[in-house]
């Protein structure tokens, strides 16, 4: 999706992009999709709130998304400027630190299945096979601390987004409005 999306923008200045006049038609097929995918959220909406489920928020949570996504197709409408927000670094050091997190995790969990087997085995002495287990689980938490701190990363990233198109859709109203 990011090498397409990539593919339609070309830089505008440091922190923005601006949609290429030939995507256009691109961005016309994503709007099929897209109403598509509403109707498939609406109709979510409804059943979960039928259901009385907890399903709810999370829908709304998507309509959200949806929201924020159908914000440059109407600014494509009414002839103002497209502008995205370039991945922010905080994106990036979350997919990168999400990676080496679940790396040394499943790292770890190989290795005690090995350690298991070598106590099974019986061929290790007991002090051996609690070294490496006080060293592995030491490895795995701090697996899951990389991990956390990942997750971290990813929602001040969500935080970011959501503030840029908070300023953006003011920024259309106020266009609208004065002109």
């Amino acid at each position: 999706m990011a090498v397409v999306l990539d593919k339609l923008v070309e830089p505008a200045y440091s922190d923005y992009r601006k949609v290429r006049p030939h995507s256009m038609v691109a961005v016309g097929v994503g709007l099929v999709g897209l109403m598509i995918a509403m109707a498939v959220l609406a109709i979510s909406i409804s059943a979960a709130d039928a259901l009385n489920s907890g399903g709810l928020d999370t829908a709304k949570f998507l309509a959200l998304g949806f929201g924020l996504q159908t914000l440059a197709l109407v600014t494509l409408k009414f002839g103002i400027k497209v502008k995205t927000l370039k991945m922010p670094a905080t994106a990036k050091g979350f997919i990168l630190l999400m990676a080496m997190g679940m790396m040394i995790i499943l790292a770890a969990v190989v290795a005690h299945v090995i350690v298991g087997q070598a106590i099974t085995d019986g061929s290790w002495t007991a002090s051996k096979i609690e070294q490496w287990t006080i060293w592995l689980e030491a490895a795995r938490r701090i697996g899951v601390v990389i991990y956390l701190f990942a997750i971290t990363l990813g929602l001040i990233t969500i935080a970011t987004v959501i503030r840029y198109h908070t300023f953006r859709i003011r920024e259309i109203a106020a266009s609208r409005t004065s002109g």
